[in-house]
């Protein structure tokens, strides 16, 4: 698994409280803006953690339904206004400012429209896994604290980082020595670019990665030293989940927040895409055209593979990713049927670490289970990625594959990652510049806890000290740590 995965990538250490486990949507009442870009969801989702998996028919992707909580959201059975949607924000930041020392983009005479392109990051070397890896735990939406254990994250970060990074340096060492999540977010940058242009539509296309160079931040300066006028945020993430598109725009508040000419900018954020027309003919294309490798394509079962998400972002914070992502297989699957491609499919979930519950039905165990079951052919779909990287080349291409080979399996293929494919690269662009309109300044306000009652704080503090200690210089604790992370 790799350390480069997202939201997801790392389990979700959660300290036990009874509070904590009662609130339904912790995340989203201490960042309501975050809550607001939350995608405009048209139907019912599933609240089910079951191990259970289905291996559907074509045929069943013709109904879903479902309730997640702290959301009331309904859809019709038949979904066919669905495609082409895109949920895009504006307003999402908190804006602070002085208006004596702001100068509003919108006297600029010439409009300057950037792109920000949001993504994970990963290690350009095996020297930087380490760090790499600590950034990715210190993110508080990746490794998830109660407010009393928050001072806990930097030191908890550094130790499981330290643990983590020999498994981690062997995965990248196994792909070529780092991680190609740059280069290729790079590339389609420079695509998307050219396809705007070709739109005649002269915008400046920034990268930023949440974990690793060129940061998040860095790209935001250079907008501001650009003077870009008018912004179109885009996370490179088809499904909306607070530990990928939440923890990037939570840092976009943050900085936004905080500049006086940045509050005023009008930003449009593009929330969630899966549902593009675009992107789902770009798949099933993808799909149609590996099948075509096997044999007996007919034969062959679809196994999308998603990026997995601890239970608790779903059920106690509302993160919508689960419900999304059986959105996303029913339109592609239903692509597939339009081209009279009838196979079988089914979603498991993969990348799990840690000793808490992720989304079910497991990959590496549902391969194990259709091996069991006669299944001889299989191609598997990396649903949740649009780039290569160290899940789709290490994880599915070397460990999967050995695993679903042992397991009974005869025929595998992979579908590959998006990358720069000209139809999925249009489609972004399209998404571009319908987002364009919607840009206004950034207007909402976040509060931040504070402690009024001084004895109540003390107490925390002492508690939070007590366990403080007893997971960083218990070696029980740590030994347990180590097993469980490593």
């Amino acid at each position: 698994m790799d350390a480069t995965s997202s939201s997801a990538v790392v389990s979700q250490l959660r300290l036990s409280s009874p509070s904590l486990r009662n609130s339904k949507s912790r995340f989203f009442e201490s960042c309501p803006q975050i809550r607001n870009c939350m995608p405009p969801c048209k139907y019912t989702c599933r609240n089910s953690s079951s191990s259970s998996y289905t291996i559907m028919s074509s045929d069943s992707v013709e109904s879903k339904s479902s309730s997640i909580s702290g959301f009331s959201y309904s859809q019709p059975e038949k979904r066919s206004n669905e495609v082409g949607k895109t949920f895009c924000s504006a307003a999402l930041y908190t804006s602070t400012y002085d208006e004596d020392l702001a100068i509003f983009p919108s006297h600029v005479a010439e409009e300057k429209i950037g792109v920000l392109l949001l993504n994970l990051g990963g290690p350009d070397t095996l020297n930087d896994v380490q760090p790499f890896l600590f950034n990715l735990f210190a993110d508080p939406d990746i490794i998830r604290l109660p407010s009393l254990f928050r001072f806990l994250q930097r030191p908890l970060a550094q130790l499981i980082s330290m643990l983590r990074a020999p498994k981690s340096k062997e995965g990248y060492a196994s792909i070529g020595g780092g991680s190609p999540l740059r280069k290729i977010t790079d590339e389609q940058a420079n695509a998307l670019k050219l396809a705007l242009e070709a739109k005649n539509k002269n915008v400046s296309v920034y990268v930023g990665m949440r974990y690793w160079y060129p940061f998040t931040e860095e790209a935001v300066q250079q907008i501001k030293k650009d003077k870009i006028t008018r912004l179109v945020v885009l996370p490179l993430y088809p499904q909306f989940s607070i530990s990928t598109t939440g923890s990037s725009l939570r840092v976009l508040q943050n900085i936004f927040r905080e500049d006086a000419y940045l509050s005023r900018v009008p930003v449009a954020i593009i929330r969630s895409w899966y549902q593009r027309e675009g992107y789902v003919k770009s798949m099933a294309d993808l799909i149609e055209k590996e099948l075509q490798s096997f044999s007996m394509p007919d034969e062959v079962m679809i196994f999308f593979s998603a990026h997995g998400v601890p239970v608790s972002y779903v059920e106690d914070a509302g993160d919508p990713y689960k419900d999304q992502m059986e959105d996303c297989i029913f339109l592609i699957m239903r692509e597939l049927k339009a081209r009279g491609i009838n196979n079988r499919h089914t979603l498991a979930y993969q990348s799990r670490v840690g000793p808490v519950q992720w989304l079910q039905p497991y990959t590496d165990k549902v391969l194990v289970e259709l091996g069991q079951k006669g299944v001889k052919s299989l191609l598997a779909v990396p649903v949740s990625f649009v780039s290569e990287h160290i899940e789709t080349l290490e994880e599915i291409d070397m460990e999967y594959k050995e695993l679903a080979l042992e397991s009974g399996i005869e025929n595998w293929g992979r579908v590959p990652a998006l990358n720069c494919t000209s139809s999925f690269i249009n489609d972004l662009a399209d998404a571009v510049t319908e987002a364009l309109p919607s840009a206004a300044a950034i207007t909402t306000s976040t509060s931040e806890e504070v402690y009024s009652d001084p004895v109540n704080y003390f107490v925390k503090l002492f508690f939070g000290s007590l366990l403080a200690f007893i997971l960083l210089l218990s070696p029980k604790i740590f030994l347990a740590f180590r097993n469980n992370l490593l």
